[in-house]
């Protein structure tokens, strides 16, 4: 259990870094410096710092929204296997209460936004509430997956131990479809290029970060750092499914772990990199190549075994 925990404190503490890698790969492509490796924390130290402003429109919704936001995806990171250890909590059907947990982060995200009476706002708040139930079907359709597969609905089940191996073992080369998908529903769930761009400030194009413009201060400490832990929680995802090895030592497989990270991260700003923003008719296509794809890994998976 002692081991559970400080893997968890080790997800909160690392996520601003991992995050900041992104910026780091995407500074390389572009030629420049770039921000230090470590701007994510300087930025919440700095936001944390200052005063939070509110709009008299707004009401107890808007304060709410940042804190069940960064409270339930905390949350949902005790139910995660880290370096392929035990999570610290953990009961059957737990996959799906995490799911839960991060639609109950999305709701609440997308009525601060809608509590500020701004159109702008409630635009990015209408696409928020578009995509990721394409996302949500292509996580479902993966659980369905790995539940036939492993005759469980935990996430201990799915990415401890040596589950990983056992998963590619078992499913073999369809499971390269799952990484991909997941990837697909990192990008969206994140509002990573090509579904959105984390840089851009033009209302009519954003969707995250339309929805936060109005919040300020440790409010949006919260929200930043809600977002790290998001896109580490997918990460961990892809991380253990790519490396899926088990090591004889808990340090080498928190090591082995992190490059996993690493590489997940790095994809990730690579991608955007090299990448467009899709236009907004196109991201529901885009999404929907994740279902697609884990559609076809269950079918001719389930068909094989």
């Amino acid at each position: 259990m002692i081991e559970s925990v400080m893997l968890w404190v080790f997800a909160l503490v690392s996520a601003p870094l991992f995050a900041g890698i992104i910026f780091k790969v995407k500074a390389f492509f572009g030629g420049r410096r770039g921000s230090p490796l470590l701007i994510n924390y300087y930025t919440l130290i700095k936001l944390i710092k200052k005063g939070s402003v509110y709009s008299s429109s707004t009401t107890f919704v808007f304060k709410l929204g940042p804190v069940v936001n960064l409270g339930t995806i905390v949350t949902a990171l005790f139910f995660l296997p880290i370096a392929g250890h035990a999570p610290v909590l953990s009961f059957n059907g737990d996959a799906i209460f995490v799911l839960y947990l991060l639609g109950l982060a999305r709701f609440f995200t997308i009525a601060a936004a809608m509590d500020t009476a701004s159109p702008f706002e409630g635009m990015g708040a209408a696409r928020e509430a578009y995509f990721p139930i394409i996302c949500e079907a292509s996580i479902f359709m993966i659980l369905i997956l790995f539940y036939r597969l492993t005759g469980d609905l935990t996430l201990g089940a799915f990415l401890s131990g040596g589950q990983p191996f056992g998963l590619w073992q078992t499913a073999g080369p369809p499971l390269l479809f799952v990484v991909i998908a997941l990837f697909i529903i990192l990008l969206t769930e994140n509002a990573r290029v090509p579904v959105d761009d984390p840089a851009t400030h033009l209302e009519l194009t954003m969707i995250h970060e339309v929805m936060v413009l109005d919040h300020s201060g440790p409010d949006l400490a919260f929200i930043e750092m809600g977002a790290f832990l998001k896109l580490f929680f997918y990460s961990a995802w892809i991380a253990r499914l790519i490396l899926p090895f088990e090591l004889a030592h808990p340090l080498l497989n928190l090591l082995l772990f992190s490059a996993g990270m690493v590489i997940v991260v790095v994809t990730v700003g690579i991608t955007e990199s090299v990448m467009a923003r899709y236009r907004m008719d196109r991201v529901p296509k885009f999404v929907l190549t994740a279902f697609a794809l884990a559609f076809f890994a269950t079918i001719v998976t389930l068909e094989f075994i």
